[in-house]
């Protein structure tokens, strides 16, 4: 009989969505570790992070060290990631405000580099942002392992990290660069 009640029929539906959830969050786990690199480890608080070199939309080259005597905060990000895309107004506003106290380095990790950066700041010109690329694959790399996007970075006058952490939440970034910002 094809119409019999099978009580466990109204679970299959919830479990198929947890199995579909679990992959998915599994193959996102492992797309974040082809992109920023596997097996590293976190840069520990203290760290020297100044030799890190960017690329501007110009090309020009910069690193950290170039930054040296301001406390930087760092956005590591990408056009596809929905967090980061929430986090890139307050990131821009920063950056507006940074002057000759801070300054803010959003750095996308988008595979296609300028072609996708560039089409994105297009279609959001209020922003205002002002983004960078990482110079090479292993430019990253002083900041330890990236397991996420984003994650945030700060960066003490000397070029030592201060603080890290991924995910956003509204207000942390200008929390951690004042409390930054207080320390000579």
């Amino acid at each position: 009989m094809s119409d019999a009640y099978v009580p466990e029929s109204r679970w299959r539906l919830p479990v198929a969505f947890l199995l579909v959830g679990g992959g998915l969050l599994l193959g996102g786990v492992a797309l974040a570790r082809g992109l920023f690199g596997g097996g590293g480890e976190t840069a520990a608080s203290g760290a020297d992070v100044s030799g890190v070199v960017l690329r501007d939309v110009e090309g020009n080259r910069h690193t950290l060290a170039e930054f040296k005597g301001k406390v930087v905060l760092v956005d590591v990000w990408a056009t596809w990631c929905g967090p980061c895309r929430q986090s890139l107004p307050e990131v821009a506003q920063l950056q507006k405000a940074g002057g000759d106290r801070y300054v803010v380095l959003p750095i996308s990790v988008d595979r296609g580099g300028w072609g996708d950066v560039k089409p994105f700041l297009a279609q959001n010109p209020q922003l205002g942002l002002t983004a960078y690329l990482p110079d090479g694959g292993g430019a990253l790399e002083p900041f330890g392992e990236i397991r996420g996007i984003p994650t945030t970075l700060i960066i003490d006058r000397q070029g030592r990290l201060v603080k890290r952490w991924s995910g956003y939440g509204e207000g942390m970034a200008k929390r951690a660069l004042e409390e930054a910002l207080k320390v000579r």
